[in-house]
């Protein structure tokens, strides 16, 4: 049973599940190779034509990402964060005011004659998004953050030190909820 999981487990790129150098935003899925998800430049106008249909934090662009490719692409903090800043600095978005405290941003006329401009490319970049959100299935994004908050407990709690009878525990309820989901 153990081999099982082991054979299957999502993989864990360099800067975390799913994100910036994992396989996941290198296109590799189930052993296959398909490419980088965006070439080079593509995702700013995937960024400017999220913030098109309405403002939003950095952390929502995201997980609106990784919601339309089906948890395909999920780009870390370090890749939009940069790209937010760049179109900000060509005057393609601005801040506006967020709710607690966060940046929130909107295009602006020149970002929407950016995307106009680049009007094709930017259907082809949601087409292949829609498609790669068909082909994972229902479901993935929401096991990827239940994956994702599993592993980040475990950190927390493994930074906090446990005794030997501690760590057998969350050893034991993670191999019961392993044989759980098979049993599924």
């Amino acid at each position: 049973m153990h081999r099982h999981f082991h054979e299957h487990r999502l993989h864990r790129g360099r800067h975390g599940w799913g994100g910036h150098g994992g396989r996941h935003e290198r296109g590799e899925r189930h052993g296959r190779r398909f490419g980088r998800f965006f070439e080079h430049g593509d995702l700013r106008y995937v960024v400017l034509a999220l913030l098109a249909e309405r403002s939003r934090h950095g952390y929502e662009l995201i997980k609106e990402l990784e919601d339309r490719t089906g948890g395909a692409y999920r780009p870390s903090p370090g890749v939009v964060y940069p790209t937010l800043a760049m179109l900000e600095d060509e005057g393609m978005i601005r801040q506006t005011a967020g709710d607690g405290g966060r940046k929130q941003f909107e295009i602006t006329d020149a970002g929407r004659a950016e995307l106009e401009n680049h009007k094709a490319t930017v259907e082809a970049l949601f087409a292949r998004m829609d498609e790669a959100g068909r082909a994972s299935g229902p479901g993935r994004p929401r096991v990827g953050r239940a994956m994702m908050n599993l592993g980040m407990a475990l950190k927390n709690r493994m930074a906090r030190g446990c005794s030997e009878d501690e760590l057998d525990r969350i050893v034991s309820m993670i191999d019961d909820t392993a044989a759980a989901i098979e049993r599924s």
